[in-house]
């Protein structure tokens, strides 16, 4: 499939690019990392004269010692620096890997040698500037680039000498080692002046806590000591709590409190405490003085209206606060949550996803905060040993070789120090810490060998001290499964499996973890033969049968649960049920030990009835697709005629052409074509199963000769609409659109099998496996998301448009009333989509209350910290829930991208475990059903079940964007 960057940057040659076209890449490229300082008149120009590259992984951009000709920013993707001392190419070594939103090649201004060879590590995409256009942009915004690019074209802060600087706009800095030799000072404020904004936010909580709760900040006696106008950190937390909903946790609000405290609005009394959700004291800084006034009504009225954009803004910057309180702390004195709150961020950070979870949670014990604010702070100078392993938290460093100058520029998330700079060639660098952590873990290593090779790596980690059922105390250690072979993972979780706890006891979600995953390294005909073992004498199948068959039982239970109707597609599965049911039929008859678990054989027989049933219960309810279910599909021609097709929903495209050449009386050299609304072509290849299911909402198949290829255009019926429905949905109450809304995305949710999330994110094809239910749900998300947009775009009279935006944001917030996130994201990214984003006279008539709604649901959609604010919302939430099933998709791509599947020819099981725990959360989003409200439910309300279930849209973004500029053409 083409990648949103590929769409963009399609509709035309740079000097062809309309307004329109100008509009869509300026929004998407604002969200970049390299651009987001630029000032919007360079990234216009950028977006008039950019081009956009495709390169495949292995792909050298240009060598050290060429003259360059362009300049360059990393949208997808990442390259390696590679630089050598030599003449030979052979002897480069990789220094340091460009990230997302990385730009380099400022050396085209003078034409300077390259100083590194750049080669792509990875599938990237690219935003090229020409030479010619980049030295005109420099001639032309020189004040506004100055500052941006690194030196010696930047400006530099402090000397004359860039040999070895970093260069620092505003820098974080996490390290494993603590340097004895620096006082730590968590209390201590960051800043020597606040932020007027951080000022501001400070006088508005005062004033409204003296307002609305006066008792709160008051003269306190403790130990006879008296404490003039404080306030006790437990009842701040509480009060603040109360006064948002964007404040879901008491850690949440302790991040807000220590922001105002970092930059010394809120102190602690005797300045010995950073904020703190206890019994300690803290003064506002008006109260500092003897006479702090009281704030006057005008005040109060001004800070009433004032205090959710306040919350909205620390619950925005909090995190990032509580980040650095808690890296302040010398790592002897942090907590258990404060340990747990560090882990949950390094597993979002690049640098560290190939890191086991062990490994992961000693660094949360040993990593501290630097901050370095001052441009062009040295860190360490090349050819010095490195003591220190840095990860960029905030911020951006460059990279100097003498001789060379800056060869890279990295970026937040970006590394660096594990291999530095000797002489233009890596060295091992001294890092107690990481190389202890190392060391320990490969200590707590057991290695199972067969033949001199590992078949089995076990970790020994601490279990906890519990106390069992029997009064008994647990073992304090136990051993996971990190990599193994197929067979010897297998055997050991039989082998340690606890016969006595109930299927669904968390004791058995390492055994899930198998059973979820195994169809990634173990498919079911691996697995079901090593089940029913058919070799070896009577007295070893009787031994089995003894001591494995009761596990067996377990294993299948569970196996059998998790797969439900899938297993009927599956012959060597079906089979093996069957064999299996006879088996352990027998031997129970034959053995006195197995008879206890003739309550589980029954359980199997009741499941085994249970899924496979056609009850007319089951026929009531809308059943999941299954890939032999067969579609009847258009399939058209280069003419715009059709054929319908009749095959099955997994179906390869090998098939399909089959299909149609058997209607069409001819198949020789055709090929199937993705064709979007916006004229984007994909030719599938003939293993991709899933066709039907994967296209846009607006997308057609398309069968046709190769050489006709260039040929194909659009239907006209994949324009969409042409005039809007306002007039029938504004009749309807927006929260039985809602209501309605989540009844139908409950259902398409859940359809949705846990398996489809694994075939999904290794690839359907490698499982020739339909993943329908998971597409029609993920393409749902789009049609509401385009929905919101055309309407909008399709609405020409501006007291409508406003009209249609407050309906739009009630219905957002009646969606997260009923947990449908899925819907109520889709509604909001369809509300910031740049063409709606960009009606300016329709959001100024927009009232303020609805303005502060939508800036409030906007902050759930912000991306920083990996979505911390919208997983705090789901963390507060129960089931039933609809989650934003994308940024499910995101977790476990980055996953499944950032760890290797096989290590040493062994199963990765700590990556399937990763994986199964994010499968995990739909498991737990289901738990509970979905029961539509019975008052909503029984009303007459089939025209608003039909409307939200036929929606019409517009899915070309460039059609969109030009109707959105015929409404409000481009202010001078």
């Amino acid at each position: 499939l083409k990648s949103p960057w590929s769409l963009l940057f399609s509709f035309s040659l740079p000097l062809e690019r309309s307004s329109e076209d100008v509009d869509i890449i300026f929004a998407r490229l604002k969200e970049v990392k390299a651009f987001e300082k630029f000032h919007p008149n360079l990234l216009q120009q950028i977006c008039l004269c950019g081009y956009y590259e495709n390169l495949e992984k292995g792909i050298t951009l240009f060598r050290q010692g060429d003259i360059g000709t362009n300049w360059y920013a990393v949208l997808t993707g990442s390259l390696d620096v590679k630089v050598s001392d030599t003449s030979n190419h052979q002897d480069a070594v990789t220094i340091c890997t460009l990230g997302i939103g990385t730009a380099f090649g400022e050396s085209i201004l003078d034409n300077t040698p390259r100083h590194a060879t750049i080669v792509t590590r990875e599938h990237s995409e690219l935003l090229r500037i020409e030479q010619k256009d980049f030295k005109a942009l420099w001639e032309k915004y020189r004040q506004y680039m100055s500052g941006l690019l690194t030196p010696p074209y930047g400006v530099m802060e402090t000397g004359s000498n860039n040999d070895s600087k970093y260069e620092r706009l505003d820098m974080r800095w996490w390290t494993p080692l603590i340097d004895p030799h620096i006082p730590h000072h968590p209390t201590k404020t960051i800043t020597q002046v606040p932020s007027e904004k951080i000022l501001r936010a400070g006088k508005i909580l005062r004033n409204t806590i003296l307002s609305r709760a006066p008792h709160m900040i008051r003269d306190r006696k403790y130990h006879l000591k008296t404490y003039r106008q404080c306030c006790v950190g437990t009842e701040l937390v509480d009060w603040m709590m109360q006064q948002s909903p964007c404040v879901h946790l008491r850690t949440q609000a302790v991040g807000m409190w220590q922001v105002l405290l970092e930059e010394g609005v809120l102190n602690h009394v005797d300045q010995e405490h950073h904020f703190q959700d206890k019994y300690l004291f803290y003064r506002f800084l008006d109260d500092e003085r003897e006479d702090a006034p009281l704030p006057t009504e005008e005040e109060k009225k001004e800070c009433d209206e004032e205090l959710q954009d306040t919350m909205l803004l620390l619950s925005q910057i909090g995190p990032d606060a509580h980040m650095r309180m808690i890296l302040r702390k010398p790592p002897g004195q942090r907590t258990v949550d404060d340990l747990e709150f560090i882990y949950e961020e390094l597993l979002h950070i690049k640098a560290l996803s190939h890191l086991s979870t062990t490994v992961k949670r000693e660094l949360a014990g040993v990593l501290i905060f630097e901050s370095h604010p001052k441009a062009g702070t040295v860190l360490f100078n090349q050819g010095e040993e490195g003591t220190s392993w840095y990860i960029i938290l905030k911020g951006s460093v460059n990279v100097v070789i003498y001789g060379k100058g800056v060869v890279c520029t990295l970026h937040e998330g970006d590394d660096f120090g594990k291999l530095a700079l000797v002489n233009d060639a890596p060295r091992a660098a001294s890092i107690e810490d990481f190389n202890r952590i190392l060391r320990d873990v490969e200590a707590n290593t057991v290695r199972l060998k067969e033949h001199d090779q590992d078949v089995l790596v076990l970790e020994k980690i601490p279990a906890g001290n519990r106390i069992s059922n029997q009064g008994n105390s647990q073992p304090q250690h136990k051993y996971i499964v990190m990599s193994g072979t197929p067979e010897k993972i297998l055997e050991h979780f039989l082998e340690t499996m606890r016969l006595e706890a109930t299927l669904n006891e968390a004791t058995d979600s390492v055994l899930n973890d198998f059973i979820m995953m195994h169809c990634v390294f173990m498919p079911n005909s691996q697995l079901c033969p090593a089940l029913m073992p058919s070799q070896g004498t009577e007295q070893e199948k009787m031994d089995y049968a003894l001591n494995n068959k009761r596990r067996v039982i377990r294993l299948v239970l569970q196996w059998a649960a998790l797969y439900g109707d899938l297993l009927q597609e599956d012959e060597a599965a079906m089979a093996f049920l069957e064999e299996f049911y006879v088996s352990v039929s027998d031997d129970t008859r034959m053995i006195a030990a197995l008879k206890e678990q003739l309550p589980e054989l029954e359980k199997i027989h009741k499941v085994l009835l249970q899924l496979f049933n056609t009850s007319d219960d089951r026929a009531q309810k809308r059943q999941p697709i299954r890939g032999s279910d067969e579609v009847l599909f258009k399939v058209y021609c280069i003419d715009q005629t059709y054929t319908t097709i009749r095959v099955p929903v997994s179906s390869s495209v090998k098939e399909v052409i089959g299909a149609v050449a058997d209607k069409l009386g001819s198949g020789e050299g055709l090929i199937i074509v993705k064709m979007s609304s916006g004229g984007e072509k994909v030719v599938l290849k003939p293993h991709d199963v899933s066709v039907f299911t994967t296209l846009s909402v607006n997308g057609r198949l398309f069968a046709c000769p190769r050489d006709q290829f260039d040929a194909l255009a659009p239907l006209p019926e994949q324009e969409g609409p042409s005039t809007g429905t306002v007039g029938t949905f504004e009749l309807m109450s927006s929260k039985d659109l809602a209501h309605q809304m989540t009844i139908y995305d409950w259902e398409l949710f859940n359809c949705v099998h846990e398996l489809e999330l694994i075939y999904h994110t290794f690839g359907r094809h490698n499982f020739k496996k339909t993943t329908a239910n998971l597409d029609l749900f993920l393409r749902r998300f789009n049609e509401i998301q385009f929905w919101v947009v055309t309407e909008i775009c399709l609405c020409s009279q501006l007291s409508k448009r406003v009209q249609l935006l407050k309906k739009y944001i009630k219905i957002a917030a009646h969606c997260k009333e009923y947990k449908n996130l899925n819907s109520f994201f889709a509604i909001i990214m369809g509300l910031s989509n740049v063409a709606v984003s960009r009606l300016s006279l329709t959001w100024e008539k927009l009232p303020s209350k609805f303005k502060k709604i939508y800036a409030e649901f906007e902050s759930l959609m912000d991306p920083s910290r990996n979505h911390r604010a919208y997983r705090l919302t789901v963390a507060k939430l129960d089931p039933p829930i609809i989650p934003f099933m994308p940024l499910l998709i995101k977790d476990m791509t980055f996953t499944h991208e950032g760890n290797k599947t096989f290590t040493d020819n062994l199963v990765n099981f700590e990556k399937m475990r990763m994986i199964a725990n994010t499968v995990r959360t739909v498991k737990f989003c289901r738990s509970q059903s979905f029961n539509p409200e019975a008052a909503l439910t029984n009303k007459n309300h089939q025209d608003v079940r039909s409307y939200v279930r036929q929606l019409n849209v517009i899915d070309n973004q460039r059609t969109l964007s030009q109707m959105s500029h015929r409404l409000e053409p481009r202010r001078a």
